[in-house]
């Protein structure tokens, strides 16, 4: 999700669920060590709980930042051993540290030495031509010993040789059934399914067997789904509407108009809300030709809106 779930983002969807856990997008510790740190960990106090989520290998860099991280008020920081792009494999962490448990296990260790909050993992069932039952108890049990209780596993290989990051999240056959081993070989752990998820159906259906689940792309490009979640799983409040959700999120747009961002900045992660119901073209439409315009303001917003209210009238 990287370059998706920036803060604008996270302030949108935290409008749709008061419960969802919410991650950031993945960030290198060496970002946070020598970079923007507000500009790379800054957020709005309404996102929370909220997730920062790490890449790295190397423990003493990987501490420092967790330590940061806290310091910023994060409720969890994330080690990343999914994924797969290359710019990741560059740099020798994300799926590649599928391979390297014991270095894993140092990092965590490391980490959690460092801070209060907890540190978690996410991870894929295994990568390549390794095989995927011994790969993932392998992993698991190794950083597990190191303290690690929270996996979130996405139920597919990671192919670092041949496939795309496209093509990683789409290609590699979803081994659900494995994870369900693993939850039930070892109950002590919390294991949250990722992977293939789409409806709020699915996330019911899985929370039978796993402890949480994970959406990324599904919460993304369609996040009205996202409306239903406090509702329906956690059994409070009513869903929340599309439009609802516009004029909630209403007061963020402008308070950061005001402050020189760009309306396209916060409207380009709003562009799926209405898929599936009537109007969304129009919305897409009125949003994507006109919010990137110099000096566009609120009444963009305000026009995507109209359209899709006197489509439904």
């Amino acid at each position: 999700m990287m370059d998706w779930t920036d803060r604008h983002c996270r302030a949108f969807h935290r409008v749709l669920t008061k419960r969802a856990l919410l991650w950031t997008e993945m960030v290198t510790a060496d970002a946070v060590l020598n970079g923007d740190r507000q500009r790379l960990l800054g957020y709005s106090e309404a996102e929370r709980p909220l997730v920062l989520q790490l890449g790295g290998s190397d423990p003493a860099k990987l501490a420092e930042a967790a330590r940061i991280a806290e310091g910023f008020g994060y409720d969890e920081v994330n080690l990343n051993c999914g994924c797969p792009s290359e710019r990741v494999q560059s740099g020798a962490f994300g799926a590649c540290l599928m391979a390297e448990p014991d270095l894993v296990a140092d990092c965590v260790a490391a980490m959690r030495a460092a801070v209060s909050i907890p540190v978690t993992v996410k991870n894929r069932i295994a990568i390549d031509d390794l095989p995927a039952r011994e790969t993932l108890f392998t992993f698991v049990d190794k950083v597990a010993a190191a303290g690690c209780t929270v996996f979130t596993v996405h139920a597919r290989k990671a192919w670092l040789r041949g496939l795309s990051p496209k093509e990683n999240r789409e290609v590699p056959p979803l081994d659900y059934s494995l994870v369900a081993e693993l939850k039930a070989a070892r109950p002590g752990l919390t294991i949250v399914l990722n992977g293939g998820i789409t409806t709020i159906d699915q996330c019911r259906e899985h929370l039978a067997t796993f402890d949480g689940v994970m959406l990324g792309r599904a919460a993304y490009q369609t996040p009205g789904l996202l409306g239903h979640v406090d509702s329906a799983l956690f059994r409070e409040g009513a869903p929340i509407a599309a439009a609802s959700a516009v004029r909630a999120y209403e007061p963020y747009i402008a308070a950061r108009l005001a402050e020189g961002s760009s309306l396209h900045a916060m409207t380009r992660h709003m562009l799926g809300l209405f898929t599936g119901q009537p109007g969304a073209r129009q919305w897409r439409r009125i949003l994507s030709e006109n919010a990137v315009k110099k000096g566009a303001g609120l009444e963009v917003l305000h026009a995507a809106l109209a359209a899709v209210e006197k489509i439904e009238a």
